[in-house]
């Protein structure tokens, strides 16, 4: 079967199925003028949603109705940096906020918000789980475009560059503005490489990278590095592993400008043959990546007793996997776990940036323009760095540098100092199908039942079966 190619413009149908295994949620993108089919009973048989209505006061010395803002929002911790903004928020625009509490999974929560914007009654704004997750959204019609506003905005040239290129749809249209980011890297324990003897120094390329892997296993028995993989890991086998050393591979990106999709290169079999390698060599956790919850024995309790030397993660690391606020810290965390950028394959170095907190406003809202300024006041410094002590991301302004706050984060203030430094994957219509490809594909590696070439020809089948034979090039 073949379709055309996908674009921006093209109305593009989500199809949500709970599959069998930890009811992973797939996101198909169908081909325009196909109906929304919304698989709603399932979810709503799973998941009960309460709604905690915040700040809902009668306002006193007029008859004019108060217009109310309902804003999605999921996870207690996040639900609390918002409700820190909520008062302020409410005083500064004159209007009530309403917290509509979601699923706590990330799969849960999409699959509730878009089965609601499909049914036309989901919340005024959201935040999408990651930038790929934008664009199907657009094709679908779900988001209303809010380009004017933000660079109309006195926050806008506060933003980072990366920040600006992310939240930019390949129309040159803003439907979604990232305000904060995630930046991604290796993280490796420093106090037990220096007392084996073995160096911390920056690796050069990706040989580097494994010899040093090699070496960290000959010399303590321990595994050398975890790269996230496996159908259990979810979207984060490739946002959190394989996305890492894709702008150092010979195929820097995977979204082409015309919405194809660049899977048969080179560098992506080179990366398949990387995480063959650590798998073969047995220099990387197994077992646990095939289990349900596949990161909470390698990176929360290997990783803490010196099981597991080095590992990609983020920079929520730093405070809720290893720091102040994990269950079981690694010590002076920040002097004992140090970072490597991660090297290109032949040379050269780079750390992911994408998107968090990424806010949007929903097409249909009754009240469109008031919730684009209700997703702006939510772009600012102290709503940021809000977010920032409970989840551990940064802000996506260069201005929150000199937020007090913000300053007493000290896990994070060198971080975004550096966020200009890092690279960025382009997006297109479908891209989460490449996610799922990639889980798939490392799966069968796992699992020992293919090679490089073998997990490449996996991603490609699973893309093209699902996009069509023409997106993929």
């Amino acid at each position: 079967m073949t379709s055309k190619k996908l674009t921006c413009n093209a109305r593009t149908v989500l199809d949500f199925r709970l599959q069998a295994r930890g009811s992973e949620m797939k996101a198909t993108v169908l081909r325009a003028g196909v109906t929304l089919a919304i698989i709603a009973g399932a979810i709503a048989a799973a998941v009960v949603i309460s709604r905690a209505v915040v700040g809902s006061r009668i306002v006193a010395n007029s008859g004019a109705s108060v217009e109310t803002i309902r804003i999605a929002e999921h996870r207690q911790p996040r639900i609390d940096a918002l409700n820190k903004s909520v008062p302020r928020i409410e005083k500064q625009l004159g209007v009530i906020i309403e917290v509509v509490e979601y699923p706590s999974p990330e799969k849960d929560y999409l699959s509730k918000l878009l089965t609601e914007l499909g049914a036309g009654n989901a919340p005024d704004l959201f935040t999408t789980n990651y930038d790929s997750d934008v664009s199907d959204m657009v094709s679908a019609g779900y988001l209303a475009p809010i380009t004017a506003e933000v660079k109309a905005w006195d926050g806008y040239d506060q933003l980072f560059d990366v920040a600006k290129k992310l939240s930019t749809s390949a129309d040159g249209q803003i439907y979604a503005l990232d305000s904060m980011l995630l930046v991604e890297q290796i993280y490796f324990r420093r106090d037990l490489l220096d007392k084996a003897g073995i160096s911390t120094a920056q690796p050069a390329n990706w040989k580097d990278l494994l010899d040093r892997a090699r070496e960290i296993k000959a010399k303590t028995g321990k595994y050398g590095l975890l790269l996230p993989a496996g159908i259990s890991w979810g979207s984060g086998a490739f946002s959190e592993g394989f996305a890492l050393f894709v702008p150092g591979s010979k195929t820097p990106q995977i979204a082409n400008d015309d919405g194809t999709l660049n899977l048969n290169g080179e560098g992506v079999r080179d990366i398949f043959r990387l995480y063959k390698s650590l798998i073969d060599e047995d220099l990387m956790p197994i077992k646990p990546l095939l289990g349900p919850e596949p990161w909470v024995i390698p990176k929360y309790v290997m990783f803490p007793a010196g099981d597991l030397m080095a590992t990609t993660c983020g920079t929520w690391c730093y405070i809720y996997d290893w720091g102040k606020a994990s269950k079981n810290p690694v010590p002076d965390v920040t002097k004992n776990v140090g970072t490597w950028a991660v090297p290109g394959m032949v040379g050269g170095s780079s750390v992911k940036i994408s998107g968090s907190n990424i806010w949007a406003v929903n097409a249909k809202s009754a009240h469109v323009g008031l919730t684009k300024k209700v997703l702006l006041a939510l772009c600012s410094v102290d709503a940021t760095v809000a977010y920032a002590q409970v989840i551990g991301n940064v802000p996506a302004r260069k201005d929150a540098a000199d937020n007090k706050d913000f300053q007493a984060l000290t896990e994070l203030v060198p971080v975004l100092k550096n966020v200009e430094n890092g690279t960025f994957l382009k997006s297109a219509p479908g891209f989460s199908v490449v996610s799922e490809g990639v889980a798939r594909a490392t799966e069968a590696l796992l699992r020992k039942q293919t090679d490089a070439s073998g997990a490449q020809a996996i991603l490609v089948k699973y893309v093209k079966d699902l996009l069509g034979d023409n997106v993929v090039n």
